[in-house]
């Protein structure tokens, strides 16, 4: 991809707090007009790497150019071109919702007339005219981060950065925001989604970037990070009571790896690949084999699969459930 082509090149980038190295050499490009998911757990380099990239942390080595502009050398023209969303809304609780974005407005140095039309058009795409002359402070979660997205959008950016947008929010809320992203793509902005939602990142994302104690440790779409944990994986539900020994021993001989008894109770799984029949013919030798079964199904991967396999951190993979 040439950096025309980019809207977002990190190359090299290191920030250390004394023996602590938050961002370890981290590189990763994100295409003009795309969803760029930047995944992790808690302490990753996640937050560390948006503030470096917006202009409002300074980092000890590499580059990092926005919309071909350097983030050190030309920080103010890339700070005209970026919004952002931090992880908890920027907003001031004395003022109500509509006084809040005009007041934005005002510090980006549009005019009062200016700052007013586009107050009053980001009330309305964000569905909070009823409630846009109220006092920030009696707004819901939901209601404050939607906010918070019209502020960032006050000069419609050419990159806009969320990180971690969702947190706290319910899930009818969670999906309000995600289809305010998709509809921001869909105008052409470019965007960089931190999140520990495994379901926000593979529903909003075109390409993923997974960090751990800050580096990258795997990048690619989705799916071809999915592809990466071997495929579909055959799930069985033995019956109370069966033999789990010889279940095992049957249920791997289908597998093209070895058969875990790991996922709970009485269930085996095993990575596929060969899926013609599959199903069939394992019913066939576990009735065979004499052992009882209460289901049988084929489980396509997800990306909790893929975030347990590369950093083994299942605290973070459940915060999808």
């Amino acid at each position: 991809m040439s950096e025309s082509d980019s809207a977002l090149v990190v190359d090299g980038v290191y920030k250390r707090y004394g023996k602590v190295h938050a961002v370890n050499g981290l590189s990763f490009t994100a295409a003009r007009g795309s969803v760029l998911g930047l995944l992790g757990s808690n302490g990753a380099g996640k937050t560390t790497t948006v503030q470096i990239i917006s202009t409002l942390l300074p980092f000890d080595a590499g580059t990092v150019t926005v919309l071909g502009r350097d983030v050190v050398n030309d920080a103010r023209d890339v700070r005209s071109r970026i919004g952002m969303t931090g992880q908890y809304a920027a907003l001031d609780d004395h003022l109500t919702g509509y006084e809040n974005l005009e007041m934005i407005g005002r510090l980006y140095r549009l005019t009062r007339g200016s700052a007013r039309r586009r107050a009053t058009e980001l009330i309305e795409v964000m569905e909070l005219t009823q409630a846009a002359k109220r006092l920030v402070k009696t707004y819901s979660g939901g209601m404050r981060r939607r906010l918070d997205l019209a502020a960032s959008l006050i000069i419609a950016p050419e990159l806009l950065i969320l990180d971690e947008p969702t947190t706290g929010l319910d899930p009818s809320s969670r999906r309000t925001v995600w289809g305010l992203v998709r509809d921001l793509v869909g105008s052409g902005t470019s965007l960089l989604l931190t999140t520990q939602y495994l379901e926000e990142a593979e529903v909003l994302a075109d390409d993923i970037v997974v960090i751990d104690t800050g580096s990258v440790i795997a990048q690619g779409s989705p799916d071809a990070l999915k592809e990466q944990v071997g495929g579909a994986r055959l799930e069985v539900h033995i019956a109370p009571g069966a033999e789990s020994a010889v279940a095992l021993d049957t249920v791997e001989r289908f597998g093209s790896g070895p058969a875990e008894a790991a996922a709970g109770p009485g269930v085996i799984t095993v990575p596929v690949r060969k899926r013609a029949r599959l199903l069939a013919r394992v019913m066939r030798a576990l009735d065979e084999a004499g052992v009882d079964v209460a289901d049988v199904h084929l489980r396509e991967p997800t990306l909790d699969d893929v975030f347990l396999s590369l950093t083994g951190d299942r605290s973070s993979a459940s915060q999808n459930a």
